[in-house]
């Protein structure tokens, strides 16, 4: 068991927790041994803020569950009740382990399936957060999943896909021959559960679910020089992945879909790589998207972006181009089949 005395571990979800200032507090009182990172955005606010952490592009649980000594996970949800769900979510993971969870969005630490020891009381005292004992259960697998905590008319993800809005504060899904089909509580979006529906599932326990915005604070734009010439990234509907396909050596992104583009657009621009975004205007406002110089969001007139994308994927070459001249070539291709924004650079 840890004590007062051992290193700790903190375990940072969420862009919020940067974005707010609350990593910085929690580095002064708590003086970790080191820092991760688990999450997109919450990358790209750790990176815009300078400070040194590491990157791990799994979920909290899976982060937790690899380290041995004492860890914290460190949490600043869109309310208190969402952070809240969160870290019961996450403790019903751990199981039989336990759960420290620092709650910043309302000073609150949770000591998850665990005595209010020593350690959590120490803790408690460095940041001055009150202390609350939780228990939870683990889940067992179940032909339907809720999403709590969720606000009216605000995004509802499935696996990094928006399938509808939320019209209240849970949202059920579940799950008919492999497929998932909403069942309370959201307005459904047919493109999204379109997308979803080509994934088999057989356990909906597993799935990675979420609601709201995924970053509300603007990007901070770089420094960084632009590459011209470089490899070129196709990213199609699926922005969270974007981190990991990321080398050094890429000089542009070319996304399809419109908080796809959003996304790539919020993260290259602290980067410095242009995007060619391909969109058709279903765009749910999921983070606020900017764009560096060099970049082209074309908009589909009268097709998809999907059948739009597809098309240009087959364009992009596998080997190092320059940027400007790979974007003249899509556009003169698409021609009147979408209008050009340009971002000058």
């Amino acid at each position: 068991m840890s004590t007062p005395s051992d290193p700790c571990i903190l375990v940072l979800h969420g862009p919020e927790v940067f974005d707010a200032g609350d990593v910085p507090y929690l580095i002064d009182r708590l003086n970790p041994e080191r820092i991760i990172v688990a999450g997109v955005m919450a990358r790209t606010a750790a990176e815009e803020s300078g400070i040194r952490c590491e990157f791990i592009s799994v979920p909290p649980s899976l982060v937790l569950k690899d380290i041995s000594g004492c860890a914290l996970l460190a949490n600043h949800g869109k309310t208190p009740e969402s952070g809240r769900i969160f870290g019961e979510i996450v403790a019903s993971r751990l199981l039989p382990r336990g759960l420290i969870q620092i709650e910043c969005s309302d000073k609150t630490l949770f000591a998850w399936n665990m005595a209010v020891d020593n350690l959590v009381q120490d803790i408690g005292e460095k940041t001055g957060f009150r202390v609350v004992s939780k228990r939870t259960s683990k889940n067992a697998p179940s032909p339907k999943r809720s999403i709590r905590g969720c606000i009216r008319g605000e995004p509802v993800y499935v696996n990094g896909v928006v399938i509808g809005h939320a019209t209240g504060a849970e949202v059920v899904l579940k799950l008919e021959e492999g497929i998932i089909i909403p069942e309370s509580g959201i307005i459904p979006k047919m493109h999204g559960l379109e997308k979803i529906a080509k994934i088999p599932v057989s356990d909906l326990s597993g799935i990675w679910c979420k609601s709201g915005t995924i970053r509300r604070n603007a990007p901070v734009p770089t420094n960084l020089g632009q590459r011209h010439y470089g490899r070129v990234l196709f990213i199609d509907h699926a922005g969270h992945h974007l981190y990991r396909l990321l080398t050094p050596d890429v000089c542009g992104i070319i996304s399809v879909g419109d908080d796809t583009t959003a996304v790539c657009g919020h993260i290259s621009s602290h980067l410095g790589i242009p995007v060619f975004g391909i969109i058709d205007g279903d765009r749910d406002g999921i983070v606020e998207a900017r764009y560096v110089p060099g970049s082209v969001v074309a908009r589909a007139v009268s097709e998809r972006d999907d059948d739009i994308g597809a098309e240009i994927g087959k364009m992009i070459p596998t080997g190092p181009v320059f940027w400007n001249e790979l974007v003249s070539r899509l556009i003169l291709h698409l021609g009147s089949r979408v209008t050009i924004s340009r971002y000058p650079g």
